[in-house]
Parts: structure tokens; sequence; C-alpha cells
């Protein structure tokens, strides 16, 4: 199957997606924040910060694995995106993320992941290409390893949605 094929967008909450797993737009801190941040923590329960408490952190473009506790998903990866400032350094962190996030998910035999816009909120990256980074990072990956089923960008606002529908659409997206 195609790489383009496997992948699916949805715009709504991430906390409510029955996948493996979804990964949390945290600050470097792993301890909560606004955004998709707080609504993951709020959703899963205490029990998800507590075990946040244990990792020491995740270094910006790193990523880090939790259980989901009272998610529909099973997991929680974690990652740190960049704030965006200089384009060049925070294209390579937030490439990072999505490879760090998608390499852990083989590692730990996750067939099915969900990602929000890592960034785009308080951090300030511009959807746009925060998009064709994420898109074409992902691809990449999904080209070189079969064990990923299926990747779902789930962008809470409608224009954000509108912004990766029409990127995937370009890239011959088949849905």
């Amino acid at each position: 199957m195609q790489p383009v094929a496997r992948i699916e967008l949805l715009q709504g909450d991430i906390t409510k997606l029955p996948v493996d797993a979804i990964v949390n737009a945290a600050n470097t801190s792993l301890l909560g924040g606004g955004g998709v941040d707080g609504a993951i923590h709020r959703a899963a329960g205490p029990e998800l910060l507590a075990e946040c408490r244990t990792l020491g952190g995740c270094p910006t473009g790193g990523a880090r694995l939790t259980k989901g506790y009272r998610l529909p998903a099973r997991y929680v990866i974690h990652t740190a995106g960049p704030v965006y400032r200089d384009p060049q350094k925070s294209a390579v962190l937030l490439k990072s993320c999505y490879r760090n996030c998608l390499d852990l998910a083989v590692k730990h035999g996750i067939r099915t992941i969900a990602f929000p816009a890592i960034s785009c909120g308080v951090y300030g990256y511009p959807v746009e290409d925060a998009c064709r980074i994420a898109v074409d990072t992902t691809l990449d990956f999904l080209a070189r390893n079969e064990h990923l089923k299926k990747v779902v960008f789930v962008l809470f606002s409608r224009r954000n949605h509108d912004v990766y529908r029409s990127y995937l659409q370009a890239l011959g997206w088949p849905h």
C-alpha cells in the first residue's frame, strides 16, 4: 500500500481517538500545559501526570512514551516541539519530533498513531510550514516501514485541517 494511503485526516479532539497511541505536543517538563497538552492530561487523569514526573522531562525534538490511562488510546507519546524562532533550526527540531515519535511507536509495537499539529499553537510555528514537515517526514518514514498501518493527523481547527487537506491532496492523497 502506498504510504500516502496509510494517512488519515480528521478535525476534532485527539483525546477521543481509539488508536494505539496519540502524540502529545508537550513542553520539555512533560508536566502539563495548555492546548492539546492540557486536554490530554485532563482526559487521561492524574495517573498520567504521576508517570510523567518519573521521566525527567524531554528535550526539544525528543519523545517519551507513557500509558494512556483513561484515554481510548493505549499509549501517549509526548514530544517537545520547538518554539518557532529561527526557521532552519526550528525545522530540524520539528522533523526530529515526528521522526522520534514514529521510531518510538515502532519500537513499542504501535500500529496506529495520531498526531496533533505540533508547535502550531502558542509555540507559533506557521501551520503551512509545519504541515509540510509533518507530512513529508511521515511519508518518508512510512515508505521505509511497513509496521505502522495508519497515521492520523488530528487538527483541532478548521483552518489547520484545510491546510493539511490541501497539502495531502496535492501529493495524491486518495481520500
